[in-house]
This record gives C-alpha cells, sequence and structure tokens, in this order.
C-alpha cells in the first residue's frame, strides 16, 4: 500500500493499463497468473483503484472467468473476482440509488408544480380580490377626505357668512342707536372683551400650574400613604410588645392627680377673674341690638321693594321700547295695534318669552359656562339677543343688556 500510495496516478494508471493488456492479449498461464496477482495486490492495497479499475475497465470480469478459469491459479482469480464484483456492485448500487433519487425528485417536484398550478387561479382570484379591496378602501378614502374638505369649507363660508350678518345686523343696530351713548357702548365692548382675554389668560395658567402640582400631589399621596401603613404597622407592633411585656402601664388618673390639676384649676380661676356683666347691662345691650335689628329689616324691606319696582319698570320700558321700534305708522295703525298698546298682558308675555329662550339657552351649554355671568361670551349675547329681538320687531338697546337678563325673572 505504501509503493501504490508514491506511485503517482498517471504511472498508477499505465501500469494498470499494461496488466489488464496482458491478461486480455495473452495466453500464457505464467503470464496470467502473475498479471492477476499483480492487479489483485493493486486493488486489495488501495479500495479507490478496485472502484477505477471496475469504472474503466467493464468487460475485465467477463474476460477473467471465460479466458483463465482453469488455468492453475483459481485461488488468486476468484479473490479478484470477488473484488471486482464487489467493486462494480457498489457502483451499480449507487447508480441505482442517483436514479431513485432522482425519481424522487422528480415525482416530488411535479406534485409541487400541480398543486401549484392548481392553486394558480385561487391565487389570481385572491389577488384580484385583495387589489379591488385596497382599491375600494382607498376610493372610500379619497372620497370621505374630499367630502370632510367639502364639510370644512362649507362650515368655514356658512361662520363667516354669519359673522359678516352679524356685523352687518350691529353696524344697522348701531346706526339706531343715539351718538351720545356710542363711546358708553364702546367702552362696554372693550371691557367684555379685556375680560375674556383675563378669564381665557387666567385659565390657561391654572391649567398649566394643575399639571405642575399633579405630580406633586401624587407624590405627596403616596408619601401619605406609606406614613399611613408604617404607622400602622409600627402601632401593632408596639401593641405585640406591650402584650408579651411583664410590666402593664396604668391608664387614667389617679384620685391625687385629679384633686391637683382640680387645685390649679381653681387657682387659675382666682388668679385670672372673668368680668361679669350686670343684668341692667345685660338687658340695655339686648334691647340696643334688637333696635338695630328691626331698623335693618324694615331698611332691607323697603330697599326690596324699591329694587323689585325698578327692575318691573325697566322691564316694561325695554318691552314698550321694543314694541314701538317694531310697531306700523300711523297711517297703518289697527284697532288690534292699540289692544296691544293699551293691555299690559302681552309686553309681559313678550318678556317672559325672550327670558325663557335665554334660560333654555343657557341649560344647553357646559358646566364650565354656568359657573357666573363673567363665562357668558359677548358674541353669543348679541347674537342671542338679535334673533330674539327679530322674533318680536324689537331692537338692541345698548347698556341695559344686564338690566333686562337681571329683570326677565321679575316680569
Amino acid at each position: 500500500s505504501s509503493v501504490t500510495e508514491e506511485i503517482s496516478q498517471n504511472s498508477l494508471h499505465s501500469i494498470l493499463d499494461e496488466l489488464v493488456y496482458q491478461l486480455s492479449a495473452s495466453s500464457n498461464p505464467v503470464t496470467g497468473r502473475a498479471a492477476t496477482i499483480c492487479l489483485l495486490l493493486i486493488v486489495q492495497s488501495n479500495p479507490d483503484v478496485g472502484q477505477y479499475v471496475g469504472t474503466s475497465y467493464k468487460g475485465l470480469r467477463a474476460l477473467l472467468s471465460k479466458q483463465w478459469t482453469g488455468k492453475g491459479f483459481g485461488q488468486e482469480l476468484g479473490q479478484l473476482l470477488d473484488v471486482l464484483y464487489s467493486s462494480s456492485y457498489q457502483q451499480e448500487e449507487m447508480q441505482r440509488l442517483h436514479r431513485a433519487a432522482c425519481t424522487i425528485q422528480a415525482i416530488w417536484r411535479g406534485f409541487l408544480l400541480r398543486k401549484r398550478m392548481k392553486r394558480l387561479p385561487l391565487a389570481v382570484t385572491s389577488l384580484q380580490r385583495n387589489f379591488r379591496a385596497k382599491r375600494e378602501r382607498e376610493m372610500i378614502q379619497i372620497k370621505r377626505q374630499k367630502e370632510e374638505e367639502a364639510l370644512r369649507q362649507q362650515l368655514q363660508l356658512q361662520r363667516v357668512r354669519a359673522m359678516r350678518m352679524f356685523r352687518e345686523k350691529q353696524l344697522t343696530l348701531l346706526e339706531i342707536v343715539h351718538p351720545g351713548q356710542m363711546d358708553k357702548h364702546m367702552e362696554e365692548t372693550h371691557e367684555k372683551a379685556a375680560l375674556t382675554i383675563q378669564r381665557t389668560w387666567r385659565g390657561y395658567r391654572e391649567r398649566r400650574r394643575f399639571h405642575k402640582q399633579e405630580v406633586h400631589l401624587r407624590h405627596y399621596k403616596a408619601a401619605v400613604c406609606i406614613q399611613r401603613a408604617v404607622l400602622k404597622f409600627l402601632k401593632r407592633r408596639r401593641k405585640v410588645r406591650e402584650s408579651l411585656s411583664l410590666w402593664k402601664r396604668d391608664e387614667g388618673l389617679t384620685d391625687q392627680q385629679r384633686m391637683e390639676l382640680q387645685q390649679k384649676v381653681d387657682d387659675y380661676i382666682k388668679t385670672h377673674p372673668a368680668q361679669q356683666m350686670s343684668s341692667e347691662q345685660s338687658r340695655e345691650l339686648h334691647l340696643q341690638v334688637q333696635e338695630k335689628l328691626g331698623q335693618y329689616l324694615l331698611r332691607r324691606r323697603f330697599q326690596k321693594g324699591c329694587d323689585h319696582r325698578r327692575e318691573a319698570l325697566l322691564a316694561q320700558i325695554n318691552t314698550d321700547i321694543n314694541m314701538l321700534m317694531g310697531s306700523p305708522s300711523l297711517s297703518e295703525v289697527t284697532e288690534k295695534d292699540v289692544e296691544v298698546f293699551t293691555s299690559r298682558t302681552l309686553p309681559v308675555a313678550v318678556k317672559a318669552k325672550q327670558s325663557h329662550n335665554m334660560m333654555m339657552k343657557r341649560s344647553r351649554w357646559p358646566w364650565w359656562r354656568k359657573l357666573g355671568d363673567e363665562f357668558i361670551e359677548e358674541d353669543e349675547r348679541l347674537l342671542s339677543d338679535i334673533s330674539n329681538m327679530e322674533d318680536h320687531n324689537s331692537i338692541f338697546i345698548p347698556g341695559l343688556k344686564e338690566t333686562i337678563a337681571a329683570s326677565s325673572g321679575q316680569s
């Protein structure tokens, strides 16, 4: 084996070619025996050479069995035939396994291809369905965006138109107002605008302060909770320790301690006597208090009656002004119009309807706008007053808004 490993591949192949040639061309038993023994040794020393001989010289096994059988070296010839047979069998087995693997792969690939071809229509249908669904979603989204944009533009246009109409009506109403009341009206408008700005800024500042204090408040609550739990735990531990202790602490005061404390109280009362008031002084003070209380109650009742009469008179004047502004000319006056001015129930009903409308509108406001009158927006007040005035053919009178709102409940 060491000799065959040292020989190069080309030289070894040349030797094998010469030995096979001698076996096929010569008929001398001595030459055939020597070539057979040499070939057997080479094949036994290196199994790869046996595979090479079986692959390269495919008719060698048949030649040896036919030509050199019974020539006197049957043992060596049988061993060589067995080696050649085993190498050819292994090669055939490998070829068979290779062909079987190729067949299995071809069958499996064909099965996968047929399965894929069967699923292809379903995949195409699914792809089309998904594409159509995606396109439909995109179209719906585009349509929704267009509708939202159109709605946004329409709302903006409506707001602009409403604001323009409001400004036009406000200017029309201001033209009717006496010039002497313009400065007062402008001052009130500026003051309310300043209040609105201050209210908005204070709300923003308080919300920001609240958000900053929220973390500190959470920490404070957590600390209180921890302290409460620790104090309860310590109290339980103290009770357990006291229950296990042999010394029992006395609870309460003894008679001697009570006597000492009572003596201290008596000494303090003697040292700091209270100022006593005679019965005549107490009676005189009581009469003075009763007299002042009666005077206050009389003034309050009288003042409340005056306030009610003033509010009713202002409400009646305001209602009459509204009715006069919406009344027809003297040439078109009818008996029904005269009854409107002579009857006292109709102005009251008109004012009650205005108050009711204002109350219903305020009931639909959010809670933060019901905290006080300072949360009422100026524009909404003007719009509500103008709408109410249009319903009753009335006119906006600057400077009387607070008076009207205050007198609505009385009317």
